[in-house]
């Protein structure tokens, strides 16, 4: 029975509650582009540099959040984002011209950052006080979060198309939500080990020396969001030119693999209790390669939609396990390999599209499936908790 007063329960509420505020605050302005291009008279590649700001604004506030957990750590931090980023909703519904909106679009990327980490800090520490997995589910929250932003858009927008109304009540739905979250969420502290290892290993300027297994989950995270970030971008488009997929088929391609990982993250935290999280990674990543690499190598419109079905049930997992290895590593070490993620969902679609333009869309897609194959080599290399 769901009981609130349950301190796990108490607490999942509040930390999923973080989770729905960064999917619900991103997909409420995406959903407005259109009218952001129209108010604002930008042309496409403006629209670009728009999002590549808050993009570029997420992926170099790591030193800026490594200090900031250090200093407030998640459970003040993750509240300040959160109302921080409500702000940058009526900032940029407000933006006089283009320059005040790459800037607000820049700040929104850093306070995207501060949250991203908190939440995960958060979320991770839920798991470790409990013994109980909880971050699947808490990533399937923040898919939530995005498509009750697009209704929300498509409701508001039917009755108005004043953006700024409709950012003022996704603004104030937001503080609600960090008003619910704040007085729950956990007053951690990071185990003792680990944070005089830090200390020992941090120079002099307040950086963390990575230890030796960062690396592979920076590559982990890295080639994971590539993976999400290029099947999103790009499914559609192989549908239509590659497998000569009708006009109302294309969109089943992100159906499909946003489907998959939904459904794949609430059940996941089972996968992670009875399998642990490395094996989990390990299949899941290898299930996604070679899906879609023999989808690709048969060709046709239903092998690809199986193929991104076996991404999403894939790489479901895998950004849910590798923050909780990044936090029993410490702060820092889950700081960076949040930015190294949002580096990967930045870079990641582009370079498929260079990669697609000189060589085809199947080579492009080839590049996705080995991505998928490179993170379940780093997975072997990473130090995953034990099964709870």
């Amino acid at each position: 029975m769901f009981r609130l007063d349950d301190p796990f329960r108490r607490a999942l509420c509040a930390i999923a509650a973080l989770f729905c505020c960064l999917g619900f605050q991103y997909a409420t302005w995406t959903a407005r582009l259109p009218q952001l291009k129209h108010d604002l008279g930008l042309n496409a590649a403006e629209v670009g540099l728009l999002l590549m700001a808050a993009g570029v604004g997420a992926a170099a506030s790591f030193p800026l959040v490594a200090a900031l957990m250090r200093r407030l750590g998640s459970y003040r931090l993750a509240p300040l984002a959160a109302l921080g980023l409500a702000a940058a909703l009526l900032a940029l519904a407000a933006a006089p011209n283009y320059p005040v909106a790459l800037a607000v679009m820049c700040v929104d990327g850093v306070l995207v950052g501060c949250l991203n980490v908190a939440m995960n800090a958060q979320g991770a520490a839920l798991e470790a006080a409990h013994e109980r997995t909880a971050m699947a589910r808490l990533h399937a929250v923040f898919s939530g979060g995005s498509l009750c932003a697009a209704l929300l858009a498509s409701a508001t927008h039917a009755i108005t198309p004043s953006v700024a109304t409709h950012f003022t009540v996704a603004a104030a739905l937001l503080v609600a939500l960090v008003a619910f979250a704040a007085p729950r969420l956990l007053r951690e502290e990071p185990p003792p080990a680990a944070d005089e290892k830090e200390k020992a290993q941090r120079p002099r300027g307040g950086w963390r020396l990575p230890t030796a297994v960062t690396p592979w989950m920076c590559c982990a995270m890295v080639f994971g969001t590539l993976t999400e970030g290029a099947m999103n971008d790009w499914s559609a488009l192989y549908l239509t030119d590659v497998t000569h997929a009708a006009a109302e088929i294309a969109p089943l391609g992100i159906a499909v693999v946003s489907g998959m990982m939904v459904v794949a993250r609430l059940f996941a935290d089972g996968w992670r209790s009875r399998f642990g999280d490395g094996r989990v990674v390990r299949v899941g990543a290898t299930l996604a390669g070679a899906g879609l690499a023999l989808a690709l190598l048969s060709g046709g419109v239903a092998p690809a939609l199986l193929g991104f079905a076996c991404v999403g049930l894939g790489v479901a997992a895998v950004t849910p396990c590798v923050y909780v290895a990044a936090a029993r590593q410490g702060s820092d070490a889950l700081t960076l390999v949040a930015a190294m993620g949002t580096t990967g969902l930045l870079a990641g679609p582009p370079l498929i599209g260079f990669l697609a333009g000189a060589a085809g869309l199947v080579w492009g897609m080839s590049a996705v499936a080995a991505s998928a194959l490179v993170v379940a080599v780093c997975a072997t290399r990473i130090r995953w908790p034990r099964p709870a």
